[in-house]
């Protein structure tokens, strides 16, 4: 029947992106590895370094999460094929739907797939750290702000990641000046680099009784979560610790005691907060862990060889260098001015729908089409 062999030709289209993705990753390799790794968690004092051994692990678990991604495409592979092969042999157009399921299950499955053998960066598997700011306009672009913040929240749940507010403070009438966001899962970074820049938004504000179009602009940074880093000291005498009262949608949800923490580098002037912890020793480490991220990856941005290299930092947004712009009126229309990636339905991607501009990114970077700093 005409559409089940519609449906064969497809899925056979995918057997060889699932074969190059066994050789993008190295599956024979990454095998031999897994083994190696599961013999040492068998030797003799193993266990005595808790640090160590917790590494092992991970790393064996990352890999083993690999060759089943690949396996399980195979499996399926197999299993749709027959499914199909068997539908058509028994004309049996009731079968149709789950054979088309099954097929477009593999194609997303592959697609994610291969989107992660792009992530190579040596940050890109860490959680990731959002700082969003308000910029010039009041409270229209602090309103803008507080949509990304939304936005970006829908995306990291939609796909599975833990979100944490670390610092958050309240806009003037409405949305936000700042705020921090932690977004904890694997690849996190890696996906949400391609974020980090100026975000213009084109509306008739609702907060202009004369129904004005308005152009407001925003600006996130997004950083890797670094854990430890032995190459980054900071002294003492070189940060400069306030204390005050949590306030704001964060503060909603700690004591009201001065226990947020604001943390500043003072030959850079990098400024960082934390107020989602309770006590101002745990917002104190939180800030520091945010410090030493932001200084490694600017240290990694400009090609340094040392912290102590770090010059300054520029404090001010250049509205003119935005990369993507989400238009409201007088059509709708999100265009990513790094990629030409664009989207007509607008309150989707608001809603998180950014797959496609995040893809669109990664390829370009593969291919050497786009510079990764490019959004800076």
């Amino acid at each position: 029947m005409l559409q089940f062999e519609e449906l064969r030709l497809r899925l056979e289209g995918m057997r060889p992106d699932i074969d190059d993705y066994a050789d993008a990753i190295g599956l024979e390799h990454m095998k031999s590895q897994i083994q190696q790794l599961e013999n040492r968690a068998t030797e003799p004092g193993f266990w005595d370094d808790l640090e160590n051994s917790q590494k092992v692990l991970k790393q064996t678990s990352d890999l083993k999460a690999k060759v089943e991604t690949f396996e399980s495409m195979d499996v399926a592979y197999e299993d749709t094929m027959t499914l199909i092969e068997l539908a058509d042999e028994a004309e049996d157009e009731s079968l149709y739907d789950e054979a088309l399921a099954e097929v477009d299950a593999l194609e997303s499955k592959l697609s994610t797939a291969r989107l992660e053998t792009l992530l190579t960066g040596e940050y890109d598997k860490n959680n990731a750290i959002l700082t969003f700011h308000a910029g010039s306009g009041g409270t229209e672009a602090q309103d803008w702000a507080q949509m990304l913040y939304r936005m970006y929240t829908r995306w990291a749940t939609d796909h599975n990641f833990t979100v944490k507010e670390v610092d958050y403070l309240d806009g003037d009438e409405a949305g936000l000046k700042s705020a921090v966001l932690l977004i904890e899962g694997e690849n996190a970074y890696g996906y949400l680099k391609s974020e980090a820049g100026v975000h213009r938004l084109v509306r008739v504000s609702p907060f202009d009784s004369a129904g004005r179009r308005h152009t407001s602009f925003s600006s996130l940074e997004v950083m890797p979560e670094i854990e430890e880093d032995t190459t980054v000291t900071i002294p003492p005498e070189e940060i400069k610790m306030d204390v005050y009262r949590a306030s704001g949608a964060g503060g909603q949800k700690v004591n009201k005691t001065s226990s947020a923490v604001r943390l500043t580098h003072i030959p850079t002037g990098i400024v960082v907060a934390s107020q989602v912890e309770r006590s101002q020793y745990q917002n104190r480490d939180v800030a520091m862990k945010m410090l030493i991220s932001k200084l490694v990856e600017i240290k990694e941005q400009q090609h340094l060889e040392k912290i102590s290299d770090i010059k300054g930092v520029q404090k001010e947004i250049t509205w003119g260098s935005q990369i993507r712009s989400y238009v409201f009126m007088p059509y709708t229309l999100v265009k990513d001015h790094r990629t030409g990636y664009e989207m007509g339905n607008v309150q989707a991607v608001m809603d998180g729908a950014l797959d496609g501009f995040i893809n669109a990114y990664l390829k370009g970077l593969s291919t050497g089409e786009l510079n990764q700093n490019s959004s800076n």
